[in-house]
C-alpha cells in the first residue's frame, strides 16, 4: 500500500485533492538501521524517508520500496514511491528531502509517474554488489562497507562456480528464513561475477574483490548465502561440482555460511522503460 487509508479515501471519495505519484532513487548506508521496512520502536530507513515527506508535504504517507533490504545492508539505487496532493517539482522533492534525512540516507532523484506505475511489480530485475577486502589486515575506513576475508581467493574457480547459478533454477538450498509469502523458490539469474578491482586505497595491503549479481528477484537472504558458499569455493574448502551439488540439494539453508551484511548494497533496479518514461 502507496498511501494511508484515510489519504487514500479522501481523495477517491470527495475528489477534493488530486494525488500525484511520486517515484525516489535512493542511496543509504545500511549500518545503523534494522533494515529498509518500518518497524515499531526501531531505527528503519523507510521511517526516516516517511517522516521526512511529512515534514516536507504535511502530509503522513505510506512509502513502498522495491526492495526491503535487511539489517546493515546498503543501497545506491533503491526506488521507492508514494502519492501525495503536494504540488512540488520532482527537483523539490530531491532538495526538500535531502534538507530533512539524515546524512547516511540522501535521494539522489525524483520524478513524477503514472499512477498505476508499481516500482516493485514492474521491476524488470535487481542488482546486488557484494565487497570483500582480500588482505590480512583489517581496514578502518573499508569496514562498513566490506567483508574482510584473510586468505588468497582464487577468484577463477568462484567464477567457474558462478556458472551453475546462471538462468532459471530452483534456489532454495541459498535461501533462508522463508515466509509465508513466498510460493515459489525458482528464481531466474542473469548475471553472477566476480571481479578483482586491485588495491582498494592507496597503502592497503589486498584486493578488493566484488561479486555482481543481477536477477529477477532474490529470496531472503540469498545473495549472502550464495557469496558464503562461493568464498569456500575460492577458498578450495569445496569445488565446483560441490557447489553444483548444493545447487541441486534444494534445501532451505544448505549453501553459506551466510556472510555479513556490511558488504551487501542494492545497486540498480530495472524497469522495461526509464522511470518516468513508462509507456
Amino acid at each position: 500500500m502507496v498511501m494511508t487509508a484515510r489519504t487514500e479515501a479522501t481523495a477517491a471519495d470527495t475528489g477534493v485533492a488530486a494525488t500525484t505519484k511520486i517515484v525516489l532513487v535512493v542511496e543509504y548506508e545500511g549500518t545503523r538501521y534494522y533494515g529498509f521496512q518500518w518497524q515499531a520502536n526501531l531505527p528503519t530507513v523507510q521511517a526516516e524517508i516517511e517522516t521526512a515527506v511529512e515534514k516536507l508535504t504535511g502530509e503522513k504517507l505510506r512509502i513502498a520500496a522495491t526492495s526491503r533490504t535487511d539489517t546493515g545492508v546498503h543501497a545506491s539505487g533503491q526506488v521507492v514511491s508514494f502519492r501525495t496532493t503536494s504540488s512540488h517539482a520532482p527537483d523539490t522533492f530531491v532538495k526538500g528531502l535531502n534538507f530533512y534525512l539524515p546524512q547516511d540516507i540522501a535521494v539522489k532523484a525524483a520524478y513524477k509517474v503514472e499512477d498505476s506505475f508499481d516500482v516493485r511489480r514492474q521491476a524488470t530485475s535487481r542488482e546486488y554488489q557484494y565487497r570483500i577486502l582480500n588482505s590480512t589486515t583489517r581496514s578502518p575506513l573499508l569496514a562498513a562497507s566490506t567483508y574482510r576475508v584473510m586468505g588468497r581467493l582464487n577468484v577463477t574457480a568462484m567464477n567457474e562456480a558462478c556458472r551453475f547459478i546462471i538462468g532459471e533454477h530452483d534456489l532454495a538450498s541459498f535461501a533462508s528464513d522463508l515466509g509465508m509469502e513466498i510460493k515459489s523458490t525458482t528464481r531466474r539469474i542473469i548475471k553472477a561475477e566476480f571481479s578483482l578491482n586491485g588495491p582498494v586505497l592507496s597503502g592497503v595491503e589486498g584486493e578488493l574483490v566484488t561479486f555482481d549479481i543481477e536477477g529477477s528477484s532474490f529470496l531472503p537472504h540469498q545473495v549472502r548465502n550464495t557469496v558464503g558458499a562461493l568464498i569456500r569455493v575460492g577458498q578450495g574448502k569445496i569445488n565446483s561440482d560441490e557447489f553444483s551439488r548444493i545447487l541441486e540439494a534444494k534445501k532451505i539453508g544448505l549453501a553459506g555460511p551466510i556472510v555479513p551484511a556490511c558488504g551487501l548494497c542494492l545497486t540498480k533496479v530495472n524497469y522495461p522503460h526509464n522511470i518516468g518514461e513508462e509507456k
